[in-house]
């Protein structure tokens, strides 16, 4: 299985790789959606677009709220749009790669990137709730534990790294050189020009690899950045 790094050139030298190109694409989507989606809502749900909308909203709001309490709204009015938006991208760079593109999950930049948004998060709601009594949290039980506190914080930012792209690019190597294998397997029977074998037998491990695991994972992220900012914040 073999991706384009780049695959836009600019004539300055400057480059722009296939993980950002499907990331705006899945960005324009998610927008597009989101404006016909939310078109002629009233106030009393006369659609089954808005009832489904509705739901939700109010199935995320009590997720949310469970995780981190019920005046979140009011402690950290943006946070339940930051969820939601993080879940959606989240899933749908996970799904991505059923329709051919390469998954930005795959990509480490990417995974990278929304652990530093949710440390970012952890580190200002932590100052916005305590102020400068965040940092004491260093020192506790005893200040003798100091180093080992200052490794836990580097170690959050490289589980939620590695945990999301280690399974969804472990999955997609898994795939690939499954198709290999039977695109070989196929040329050994006689009479056979198309590789039928691919039409069929990956269709459940797709299921697991690209839809179960995918919603997981974003499932996992999201929930560790709600236990990690309502720990940071109480």
């Amino acid at each position: 299985m073999k991706y384009t790094q780049w695959i836009i050139t600019f004539a300055n030298g400057f480059k722009i790789s296939e993980t950002v190109v499907t990331s705006w694409i899945i960005m324009a989507a998610l927008i597009i959606a989101a404006l016909l989606l939310t078109r002629n809502l009233q106030p009393v749900p006369t659609t089954k677009r808005q009832i489904m909308l509705e739901y939700a909203i109010v199935t995320l709001r009590n997720l949310v709220r469970g995780n981190m309490g019920e005046d979140v709204e009011k402690r950290m009015p943006n946070m339940l749009p930051y969820i939601g938006s993080l879940f959606l991208f989240f899933v749908c760079s996970n799904l991505i790669g059923l329709l051919g593109f390469k998954s930005p999950t795959t990509d480490v930049d990417t995974t990278l990137a929304w652990a530093l948004m949710t440390v970012f998060l952890i580190y200002y709601q932590g100052m916005k709730a305590k102020g400068l009594r965040y940092w004491k949290g260093l020192l506790e039980p005893v200040p003798l534990l100091l180093p080992l506190n200052i490794v836990s914080e580097f170690a959050t930012p490289i589980s939620l790294t590695f945990r999301p792209f280690g399974n969804i690019l472990g999955g997609t190597v898994i795939m690939g050189l499954l198709y290999q294998l039977l695109a070989f397997i196929s040329t050994l029977i006689p009479n056979v020009t198309i590789p039928f074998l691919q039409l069929v037998i990956p269709v459940p491990l797709h299921l697991y690899f690209d839809l179960f695991s995918g919603c997981l994972q974003a499932f996992i992220f999201v929930m560790l950045t709600m236990v990690f900012i309502s720990n940071a914040t109480e």
